[in-house]
């Protein structure tokens, strides 16, 4: 799926330093090709070669030519220009964009940008972002919160709780940042970044309340508009006196071929399972770190019945 121009600005305001100089524009144009482009041909009116199904950026060089002609020669030059159906264009630099720049964008409802960067700062940084942007991507059932800074994916049956986990779990100081249904992308260096669908960002469905805005009620630090994906929690239904109090390595699934840790949490009622998801979520930072309590505690049953079987032999 191309990413739009919407799409484009909304991810890179902050870390291109965007921002829109232009009116009543069409920012939900497609992307086709997702590399940057300098048109210093075209604006010199050779557009054989021109790539304009790219984001297009003027820099200091551009900006310097243009203003060298003559008016009637760069109002030509950029009519020639925005004729094309270009997804965007970029000025770097903070230079202000000329009068005729703003009127023939208007005229062709093409977004007109602005960013503080240099030139090859701009092109070095969009170019990571439209690769994270054009990255392959699915729609997963599942709650996503940020836990200390753990990705933690709630999955289970519908009714069984995720949203009222979820809840508790902003409730206690964490982040939402999807309810429900979450968008899953793999970036470039493969790494799972989940974020909330654009309609439902930000809300919650909560059995018996309805639809809840969720900084409304507890702030701006309660909700994330993307974290990387750690960990997958399912939450299962079981019956309390015959449920095991073993648990079972964690196994794996595979998203957009990438494997990530999965654990199964068993709930109950008047099973706490907000403390369960955290709890699992720290010992998922603990192996993380090298730390197994599972391993540890077998290690060290081993090392007392290896030390009890020697005091036997030697008849302490």
């Amino acid at each position: 799926m191309k990413p739009t121009v919407q799409q484009f600005f909304d991810v890179g305001a902050e870390p291109l330093s965007l921002r829109s100089v232009g009116g009543d524009v069409e920012l939900g144009r497609t992307i086709p090709e997702f590399s940057i482009n300098r048109p210093g041909l075209a604006l010199t009116g050779f557009f054989r070669y021109f790539a304009h199904r790219r984001i297009q950026v003027l820099g200091l060089a551009e900006m310097t030519y243009l203003k060298s002609l003559h008016a009637s020669d760069c109002r030509d030059r950029l009519r020639r220009f925005f004729d094309r159906a270009m997804p965007c264009v970029v000025i770097s630099r903070n230079l202000r964009p000329l009068p005729e720049m703003t009127e023939l964008a208007q005229a062709s409802r093409t977004p007109l940008f602005r960013s503080s960067l240099v030139t090859g700062d701009f092109l070095q940084r969009a170019s990571v972002l439209m690769a994270d942007l054009s990255a392959p991507t699915l729609k997963i059932q599942g709650t996503m919160v940020d836990m200390m800074g753990i990705g933690v994916l709630i999955e289970g049956s519908p009714g069984i709780g995720k949203s009222e986990t979820a809840l508790s779990l902003i409730a206690r100081g964490f982040s939402l940042v999807s309810d429900d249904v979450t968008e899953i992308r793999r970036t470039g260096s493969g790494i799972l970044v989940a974020t909330a669908p654009e309609s439902t960002r930000y809300h919650m469905d909560i059995r018996g309340l309805g639809i809840v805005h969720v900084p409304s009620l507890y702030g701006v630090a309660s909700v994330r508009r993307s974290k990387r994906l750690d960990m997958i929690i399912q939450l299962q239904a079981c019956d309390l006196p015959t449920a095991t109090t073993t648990a079972p390595e964690p196994g794996h699934r595979e998203l957009l071929g990438v494997s990530v840790p999965c654990y199964s949490a068993p709930v109950a009622p008047g099973r706490d399972a907000t403390h369960i998801v955290v709890t699992a979520a720290l010992n998922f930072r603990l192996r993380e770190l090298g730390h197994d309590a599972a391993k540890e505690l077998d290690q060290k049953l081993m090392r007392l019945l290896v030390q009890d079987r020697m005091r036997g032999q030697t008849g302490d």
